[in-house]
């Protein structure tokens, strides 16, 4: 493998870790609604377990206002449930065919609880991209024994490998930042 394909893969698998920290994070909840919040519960339904985008629809009319509509109405009963389940702290009302999650405001305890959560999120997204740092190191130096490529090619490579870790860590480090503030506004 070329180092220019080693360092593409390395650079694509650390984008993947930076994009799933952040759907992550937008499970989590704030002070403002978000169909992340609920969208991944899984539902019972039809004998089988489903997530709930998988069977509703859910939107946000309000600012701390979650309106879930399910495509069939048997389905109701199973979703609200499963939100009760989640231990998310979210009361679910159901209101004919449709499903209202008015979010309660955040104890200063449970913003604190939150942050915890969001950069335990952040490192494990941080260990991640070391791993893909290992690995890429891993296969620049299995290049270098084969033969075909310099030393300094490869400690070039190690360089854009290094450089790649710092800035995606980065970009962590800024996502956990811009969502802890977001969690501790009130």
């Amino acid at each position: 493998m070329p180092l220019d394909d080693v360092l593409l893969d390395a650079e694509e698998k650390m984008l993947k870790s930076e994009q799933h920290v952040e759907h992550e994070f937008a499970g989590v909840r704030t002070g403002k609604a978000s169909p992340a919040l609920v969208e991944n519960i899984q539902a019972e339904v039809y004998g089988s377990m489903m997530r709930i985008r998988e069977l509703a629809n859910i939107s946000t009319p309000e600012a701390r206002m979650l309106m879930i509509q399910p495509w069939d109405a048997g389905s109701i009963g199973p979703i609200e449930k499963a939100i009760q389940k989640a231990n998310l702290g979210l009361n679910p009302a159901v209101q004919g065919k449709f499903i209202r999650i008015v979010l309660p405001d955040l104890s200063t305890e449970q913003r604190q609880k939150f942050v915890k959560a969001v950069k335990q999120m952040a490192e494990n997204g941080k260990i991640a991209i070391r791993q893909v740092r290992r690995d890429a190191l891993e296969a620049l130096k299995k290049e270098a024994k084969n033969g075909g490529v310099s030393e300094d090619e490869v400690k070039t490579a190690e360089g854009e490998v290094q450089k790649l870790t710092d800035q995606y860590t980065k970009k962590l480090d800024e996502h956990l930042a811009a969502k802890e503030k977001e969690i501790m506004t009130v």
